[in-house]
């Protein structure tokens, strides 16, 4: 009897899993259990299938985990009409915010980003737009990309941290021992007492004005020298 061919043989394999279908259960691993959880052999795992089938839509680990960041920036919110009538301090705020929303919703997914520069599709489309504003803006070229580098790297430590904020159980413990301090030693923070630890979300929208409010400065500055 005749050996069935090579080609034979895979076809009667595994069926091909829809690219849609991997990507939605890659970030639901993410979600669950971390981004140092993510391996083509623990993916193909959860969808029940082989490795083979990842690679045929994926050549190694660093293209998944492209397709994965780009599927989460894909859920940044920004209506592109509304972004262009913004300023452009205006667009830094709004960009930075419906970022580290996206990121809020996958509060695991932020280390996958500093593995490389995320270059996907939707990557792409929110860089353009948010250059594009700040160079209407009257900035100049080499100092549009530096903000949004900026504000991208701003977002990402930030977003970073979401993982360990998900109960309110530490801040309680540490308020409680900030409260509980001596005050004849610790008189200041005593007195911020209230205040803190300061909740993660508050950091960011007051850090993210102190920048914006810089980026102003740079633009008035650079307008009178020009």
């Amino acid at each position: 009897m005749t050996s069935p061919s090579p080609a034979a043989r895979r076809s009667r394999g595994r069926p091909a899993v829809p690219l849609d279908r991997i990507l939605a259960a890659a970030l639901q691993l993410v979600d669950e259990e971390g981004a140092e959880a993510l391996s083509m052999r623990s993916l193909a795992q959860r969808l029940e299938s082989g490795t083979a089938t990842l690679y045929r839509h994926f050549g190694n680990r660093a293209t998944l985990v492209n397709h994965v960041v780009d599927r989460v920036f894909g859920e940044v919110d920004l209506d592109p009409r509304a972004l262009a009538e913004l300023s452009w301090d205006q667009a830094c705020q709004v960009v930075a915010q419906a970022m580290f929303d996206a990121l809020g919703r996958h509060r695991r997914v932020a280390p996958l980003l500093i593995e490389q520069t995320p270059t996907g599709p939707n990557a792409m489309v929110l860089r353009e737009r948010c250059l594009a504003v700040l160079l209407d803006g009257g900035l100049p070229p080499s100092v549009a990309a530096r903000v949004y580098a900026t504000l991208s790297r701003y977002v990402l430590g930030f977003a970073i941290q979401l993982a360990g904020t998900e109960d309110g159980a530490e801040r309680e413990r540490a308020s409680a021992h900030f409260h509980d301090l001596p005050p004849a030693g610790f008189p200041a923070t005593r007195a911020a007492a209230d205040s803190l630890p300061v909740p993660l979300e508050d950091e960011f929208a007051f850090g993210l004005e102190l920048i914006v409010t810089g980026l102003r400065r740079l633009h008035a500055t650079a307008g009178r020298a020009g």
